[in-house]
């Protein structure tokens, strides 16, 4: 619980400096900011690899879909450009902070479909919307960037927890089973005794 809790206010902390700092035109910063906290990140999971491949792939999905909003004229950034045509790079930070919360403060999403859904649909636009807030991302076509979002985050959001049930960097695995570090006892999965 306590790592949850740190991980949902790291994500919040990392999503802000990322946001301000482009905002300001300064992104190196926020990434800066970003980087170290997905270290720390990676140095409390149990199996770092598994861990890193998940923040890995969730980078390569928010690239892509980032990257149609800006093909589509319905989103711009105004800083942070690394390769013309793609999302900017503190955006593809904030996806990777994000996948840091699948398999802590986010976990409680983990094959609640409907749910998650539900909390991609919301959640995603309100996260842009509060990027435009601050003026590090306008959405060009408010209408169709909004609906955009929230079809792409119910959509996503369910198989990003499904992945990150397969890819969980902070659970302990055995041979025969998986077991939740906290539960376990150090005894046999299937021991009552």
């Amino acid at each position: 619980m306590k790592l949850s809790l740190i991980n949902y206010f790291a994500f919040n902390i990392g999503w802000l400096a990322c946001v301000m700092w482009a905002a300001s035109g300064q992104p190196l910063v926020g990434l800066l900011v970003a980087g170290l906290l997905i270290i720390v990140h990676l140095a409390l999971a149990k199996r770092r690899r598994t861990e890193a491949k998940l923040l890995l792939y969730c980078a390569a999905i928010g690239t892509v879909f980032d990257s149609l909003l800006l093909a589509t004229g319905w989103v711009s950034y105004p800083n942070g450009e690394w390769v013309p045509g793609l999302a900017p790079f503190w955006i593809v930070a904030i996806w990777v902070l994000f996948a840091s919360t699948l398999n802590l403060s986010m976990a409680w999403l983990k094959g609640r479909i409907y749910l998650a859904a539900l909390m991609g649909a919301v959640g995603g636009p309100l996260s842009y919307l509060g990027g435009q807030k601050l003026n590090a991302i306008y959405l060009e076509q408010p209408v169709p960037a909004l609906i955009a979002l929230a079809l792409g985050w119910a959509l996503m959001m369910p198989a990003l927890s499904a992945l990150a049930q397969r890819m969980n960097g902070f659970e302990v695995r055995t041979a025969s089973a998986t077991v939740d570090p906290v539960v376990w006892s150090g005894r046999g999965v299937n021991d009552h005794a």
